[in-house]
C-alpha cells in the first residue's frame, strides 16, 4: 500500500492507471473520489494519459467515468458513497483520490475488493485534521504495511516561493501549513488537542493487586 501526503495534483495516478490495464490485461483499474466532479476529473487524468501513448490496445467502449479496453482491462471512477462501491471484486489497482475528505465507511468497505487479487492500494491527499482512517494510516507507523511519501510545496519546482508566500499571507497558517505543507492539524475550533487526548490513554493495563 502507498500514501502519498502531498500538495497539489500529478500525473502519478493516471500513469499508475493507464501503465496497469495497458500491460495487465483482464485489469480492473477502481479510482475513488468523495464528489462525482471529482470522479470525473480523475478519470480525465487517467483518459489524457492512455490517449498520450496512442492506444497500444485499443478502446472497446467509453463512458463519462469508465474505460473498457479490448483486452478486457477497465478503469472506473466512481463518487465517495459507501453503497456505490459495493459488487466490484478482484480490483488489481485501487486509487483514493483526495483521502483525508473519504469517509471511513467508504475506505472499510473498498478494501476487500483487493483480498482475491493481491492488489495495489494508493492513496492521496493533502492532509484535514487530526482524524479519521487517512490521518490514523499516516501516523500508524509499522503497525500497517504503508509506504509514505511527502511532498510538500516547497519541494515542487513549479511552485514559485513568491506564490507560497502570497497563499500563507492569505489563508493563513492553519490552512496553509495543511493545505502546502503537508502537516496535519487539530481543528481550530478544537477544545483539546489530539495529542493531549492521546497522552490520556494507556495502551498496557496494570492488574489490580489484591
Amino acid at each position: 500500500m502507498n500514501a502519498a501526503r502531498q500538495s497539489g495534483k500529478s500525473t502519478t495516478v493516471g500513469i499508475l492507471a493507464a501503465h496497469t490495464v495497458l500491460y495487465e490485461p483482464n485489469s480492473l483499474v477502481l479510482l475513488l473520489s468523495p464528489t462525482l466532479r471529482q470522479s470525473a476529473e480523475l478519470f480525465k487524468k487517467c483518459l489524457a494519459v492512455y490517449r498520450s501513448v496512442k492506444h497500444p490496445v485499443a478502446s472497446e467502449s467509453q463512458t463519462a467515468l469508465t474505460l473498457t479496453l479490448e483486452n478486457g482491462s477497465r478503469i472506473v471512477s466512481l463518487p465517495g458513497k459507501e453503497a456505490n462501491v459495493r459488487g466490484y471484486s478482484g480490483v488489481r489497482l485501487l486509487i483514493v483520490d483526495e483521502a483525508s475528505r473519504v469517509p471511513n465507511d467508504l475506505y472499510a468497505s473498498a478494501r476487500p475488493m483487493l483480498a482475491v487479487s493481491g492488489g495495489r492500494l494508493l492513496a492521496l491527499s493533502t492532509p484535514f485534521g487530526t482524524r479519521g482512517w487517512w490521518y490514523e494510516a499516516w501516523v500508524s507507523g509499522a503497525r500497517e504495511p504503508w509506504e509514505r511519501y511527502e511532498v510538500p510545496a516547497t519541494q515542487v519546482p513549479r511552485i514559485s516561493p513568491e506564490f507560497l508566500e502570497e497563499e500563507r499571507s492569505t489563508l493563513g497558517e492553519w490552512w496553509f501549513e495543511q493545505e502546502y505543507m503537508c502537516r496535519f492539524l487539530d481543528a481550530e475550533t478544537q477544545a483539546f488537542r489530539r495529542e493531549d487526548i492521546d497522552r490520556a490513554f494507556e495502551e498496557e493495563v496494570q492488574p489490580w493487586e489484591l
